[in-house]
């Protein structure tokens, strides 16, 4: 027998039955969302063909990488830029995590000018944190999010070359200049673009810990700011992106500054609207768009989805140094 319902009886009603005034707002909702998602990807369109083949270096830097959720969404970002023709290069930092394990070993450390001094034992830990852990986290999320990376330090090959870096620092009394000892910190002096520009036409997705090699063989800690510029200076790439864990350039008022030529921000430098560690940011990013670097972006790498924002939209994110 035939199962009857009786409509009028609010027992013999399924209430599991949406009303239709209700599905109406759910498709109108359904399509909105669709509607909007596909105007992105119109607006997007136009620069995927204008950047397809293009190289481009991005620094993720060690404060930026905060949480498993913003890592997951930069491997995101990365093995997109990778599918639609563009050659990410990924330069990484990892100050915290260094600083952390080096707690653990009861290791000290001191910074000068932002530099961490790094003795024999110290440039051990970076290059087993850097070159290890983080190197090898970062490669697992991108191959995880669908791509194919491949973790390699500044070592192999002889991809960096470098040399230690000196530091002077002026007496505020006396006035005398002191050459300050930074340890096995070093700069890089040559860069071999040969080996990663094998990957440019395959899949893989190089990830680079900014550990250098010295003449003699040493192990040199390279602030990763600076590793990525010089990658990007070696490379020509058309644009070095910095994620950090600034927005960018910020006026006194608190507003951002989306837009800056190399005049405007050695001046903002000279005036001292940008200071601390955004100056080594932006000096870093000149020097690579005074060695053929096409753009320079400060973007802040905790936000979700910065790298395609910047990337494929018209206004943008972040302030970009032309």
């Amino acid at each position: 027998m035939s199962n009857i319902i009786n409509f009028d009886d609010p027992k013999g009603a399924n209430t599991n039955a949406t009303p239709v005034d209700e599905i109406s707002v759910q498709e109108e909702t359904n399509v909105s969302e669709w509607s909007r998602k596909a105007e992105v990807l119109c607006e997007a369109l136009p620069y995927m063909r204008k950047f397809a083949g293009e190289t481009f270096v991005i620094k993720f830097g060690g404060s930026a990488m905060g949480g498993d959720k913003n890592l997951k969404n930069f491997a995101k970002n990365v093995v997109l830029l990778k599918q639609v023709g563009i050659n990410p290069i990924i330069v990484h930092g990892g100050g915290p995590q260094i600083g952390q394990m080096l707690n653990k070993l009861d290791i000290k450390s001191s910074f000068v000018d932002g530099l961490r001094i790094t003795d024999s034992d110290t440039v051990d830990v970076v290059e087993m944190v850097l070159a290890g852990s983080i190197n090898k986290m970062i490669v697992k999320e991108i191959n995880s999010a669908g791509g194919k990376a491949i973790g390699i330090c500044g070592k192999d090959g002889n991809l960096i070359k470098a040399k230690k870096l000196t530091r002077v620092k002026k007496d505020p009394d006396s006035n005398i200049e002191k050459i300050l000892n930074l340890g096995f910190v070093g700069e890089p002096y040559k860069v071999d673009p040969e080996i990663l520009a094998l990957f440019e036409d395959s899949d893989i997705i190089p990830v680079i810990a900014p550990i250098g090699i010295g003449d003699n063989g040493e192990t040199f800690n390279i602030n990763a700011d600076t590793a990525a510029g010089a990658i990007a200076s070696a490379m020509q790439s058309l644009k070095l992106i910095i994620l950090s864990d600034v927005n960018g350039v910020m006026l006194p008022n608190g507003e951002l500054v989306s837009h800056l030529n190399i005049a405007t921000a050695k001046q903002m430098i000279q005036d001292g609207i940008i200071t601390g560690g955004m100056i080594p940011k932006i000096e870093t990013c000149i020097a690579a768009l005074e060695s053929g670097v096409g753009f320079s972006h400060i973007l802040n790498g905790a936000v979700d989805n910065i790298l395609l924002m910047e990337i494929f939209t018209e206004s943008g994110a972040g302030t970009m140094i032309l």
